[in-house]
């Protein structure tokens, strides 16, 4: 019998009378009498769809479908496209929640399509090289971390062909590379002046996303998968069970992340606030329910960041870089800052790991270091600092 052929498909505009052009992809499919039919579907209009990679990125779950029984049956994959289809196929099927969460699929897959198949997608698997990935990789215009989760996805992806006993337990070529996820920049903080000033002049949805954000040290897509019937006004906590990644519900980044958080007084009035004049209040609301969407999905962050967090920074005079997660690290540096021990602060930043928390532990702003260095130095040279006049 003949083994079946893995399909790339045909992708291209066809012009439409009443309306805007459409992208189509074109694939040949086998009826029960073994004849093959040629077979089209509409991926999209060209406004939704910009440029050609846009509509293969949308194209990709009906590609993987369509082959699905060639990738299952065909065999060992010859090549490290083919075994990118399987992996994906087995491992991150976008349909299903179960394993990875959606914002990590979306990652892998990204990466995986603009770097990883691009590069080597034609190569054997055995005619990967540690050295030349690694010099690949030193090419890549990419923060150290991005290149980083590039080499580990590539090494995820050989340790899925040596489970599956396509090539041997000492064969996968990344376990020699080297590449370092030292960041480049220290993440920005706002000081406790910069942050007043800020809130000051935020409309009251988003002061009341940003108190969370900065008093919990929650991401922005855990503070916009609450309900209200997660907070608890009385024990002023609030479960944490689910998080909103690129228009959908999902589950929390970790296990740990999905533990009940304490939250301050500062909270629990700004929240009793934005419920009572909220267009979404009801118990299995979304706390903040995008009135686009009818109160059906939380409110999308990337909007409210670029269209009301930067220039609301931008008004108050902050000229950092300034994004929700700017939130996250500022309330881990006060953690730092005012003598917490390392496990207490893991905890509250739901870390999974304690070196997590010793990374972002320490971003002491100049002063606090001042301040340190000045008393070493008193003890170096007996030297006693001046005394304040009382007036």
């Amino acid at each position: 019998m003949k083994r079946p052929r893995y399909q790339l498909g045909t992708l291209y505009p066809e012009p439409r009378k009443n309306g805007p052009d459409v992208w189509v992809y074109r694939w040949r499919e086998t009826d029960g009498q073994g004849r093959r039919a040629l077979r089209k579907q509409i991926i999209g209009t060209v406004r939704e769809l910009r440029t050609q990679a846009d509509a293969q990125r949308a194209a990709e779950a009906l590609r993987l479908s369509i082959n699905r029984h060639t990738i299952e049956h065909g065999g060992p994959p010859s090549t490290v496209r083919k075994l990118v289809e399987h992996y994906r196929l087995k491992e991150m099927p976008m349909d299903t929640h179960e394993g990875k969460t959606r914002g990590t699929k979306l990652v892998y897959n990204t990466n995986l399509k603009l770097y990883i198949v691009p590069r080597w997608g034609d190569y054997p698997l055995r005619r990967v090289a540690s050295v030349e990935v690694e010099d690949w990789l030193k090419t890549l215009k990419l923060a150290p971390s991005s290149r980083a989760k590039i080499r580990n996805l590539m090494s995820t992806v050989f340790r899925h062909a040596i489970r599956w006993g396509w090539i041997g337990q000492h064969e996968n070529p990344i376990t020699l590379v080297r590449v370092s996820a030292k960041r480049k920049r220290i993440p920005e903080t706002l000081t406790a002046e910069e942050f007043r000033a800020l809130f000051a002049i935020l409309p009251n949805r988003e002061r009341v996303i940003g108190t969370i954000c900065a008093t919990t040290g929650l991401r922005v897509c855990e503070v916009l998968g609450l309900k209200w019937e997660d907070i608890d006004f009385i024990e002023k906590t609030a479960n944490v069970l689910r998080s909103f990644v690129d228009g959908s519900i999902g589950a929390c980044k970790t296990e740990i992340s999905q533990q009940p958080v304490p939250l301050d007084e500062i909270a629990i009035e700004g929240l009793m606030v934005w419920r009572s004049i909220c267009p979404y209040g009801s118990s299995d609301d979304w706390i903040f329910g995008s009135e686009r969407m009818f109160g059906r999905l939380p409110v999308w962050p990337d909007s409210l960041r670029s269209k009301i967090l930067q220039p609301m920074a931008r008004k108050a005079g902050i000229t950092k870089r300034i994004g929700w997660h700017t939130f996250r690290h500022t309330y881990s540096s006060l953690l730092a800052e005012t003598g917490n021990d390392v496990r207490v602060v893991q905890e509250l930043m739901r870390h999974a790991k304690v070196s997590t928390t010793m990374e972002v532990y320490t971003h002491a702003r100049m002063e606090k270091k001042r301040i340190a260095q000045s008393k070493a130095v008193d003890v170096l040279f007996n030297r006693t600092q001046p005394t304040e006049v009382v007036q």
